[in-house]
């Protein structure tokens, strides 16, 4: 079955492409939640067409994507997190605390973006996140996860 995607579906594709999936996935999950359309000669035609007009507004947003990642890589994020013996964190840094150090840094960057190794760190120290600004522009985020401070 051939859809065209309406928003990004992790795993599968980015918004306006066109992906071939099994029957029932598209009729069960994407199509009824509002994913994907029928790829009918129709709407690929209109897909073509604002392909088309899109196609110089989409280089300017791969630039300003390119931007952002070199403002980016020039940040340094400390997070404070609680920490037991031998550096382990009591709980976790995920993609909520990046989000919330970023948003203090003045970079506007959705969650869902953003993917941790494992999901999450559990311990002090440097670790990287790689965060997608769009669909063709990735950029690694160095942050370090310190000890909170009444704890020193």
């Amino acid at each position: 079955m051939e859809l065209i995607l309406k928003q990004d579906v992790e795993n599968l594709g980015f918004k306006d492409d066109i992906v071939s999936v099994k029957n029932g996935y598209g009729r069960n999950f994407l199509i009824p939640n509002g994913l994907a359309v029928m790829a009918t000669s129709s709407a690929k035609k209109v897909l073509a067409e604002n392909l088309r007009q899109r196609a110089f507004k989409e280089q300017k947003l791969v630039e300003d994507a390119q931007k952002q990642a070199k403002a980016l890589a020039k940040l340094e994020i400390k997070i404070e997190a609680k920490a037991g013996a031998g550096n382990k964190l009591f709980g976790s840094v995920g993609t909520i605390d990046l989000e919330a150090s970023l948003k203090k840094a003045g970079q506007s960057i959705e969650r869902k973006a953003i993917k941790l190794p494992g999901g999450s760190a559990k311990t002090l120290g440097k670790h990287t996140a790689s965060i997608r600004l769009h669909r063709e522009v990735f950029a690694d985020l160095d942050f370090e996860i310190t000890k909170a401070a009444e704890e020193k």
